[in-house]
């Protein structure tokens, strides 16, 4: 697996709504630019043998660099794969939608549920926004929310941006009821 670049994001609200947060809401990002792997292979038929190689490495190197970064318990977790205008929105999906990925991240933040994506095919500097939910149970209104991104020069073309997310908490300031009062 050939990394170019790790960017790491941490993001603190202190005051949502004109009223302090307190404890501050925190979330972390850590995206690795990669090398696509299929990349200048035209259509591959078969990508487990490129998902085999790198998927594991990858969640390997990033969740416990998310979980540092957040420096706090999760709460609310999240995956992005960003491909290059050369690669096709499946190597990126094919890489973050498999256990050898995700189990990384799911054993790091003790979570049990699957962990929610965005796919998209971009140019260097695309935004893509992360949806996060809770690690234990997904109806969890509070803890629905996103995070926008941007690496301002990636993807290369010939790349990927995987990102993972992660939240120390819900929504700052969340006032929804709980799911159950609508049932």
């Amino acid at each position: 697996m050939n990394v170019r670049k790790i960017v790491t994001v941490v993001d603190e609200i202190r005051t949502e709504g004109g009223r302090p947060v307190e404890p501050a809401a925190r979330v972390a990002v850590v995206a690795a630019v990669i090398e696509n792997p299929w990349s200048g292979e035209g259509f591959v038929e078969d990508l487990a043998p490129g998902i085999a190689a790198h998927a594991s490495d990858l969640g390997a190197l990033l969740a416990p660099r998310v979980i540092a970064a957040l420096g706090e318990p999760v709460e609310a977790y999240g995956k992005a794969a960003i491909v290059g205008l050369d690669g096709e929105i499946e190597h990126g999906s094919g890489l973050i939608h498999t256990l050898q990925f995700g189990d990384h991240f799911r054993s790091a933040a003790s979570a049990t549920t699957l962990l929610p994506a965005v796919e998209k095919r971009g140019p260097a500097g695309v935004v893509f926004d992360i949806p996060l939910k809770h690690v234990t149970d997904a109806t969890i209104r509070s803890h629905h929310q996103s995070f926008e991104v941007r690496v301002p020069d990636a993807p290369h073309p010939g790349e990927i941006v995987v990102a993972l997310a992660a939240a120390a908490q819900g929504r700052p300031q969340q006032r929804l009821a709980a799911l159950s009062t609508e049932q």
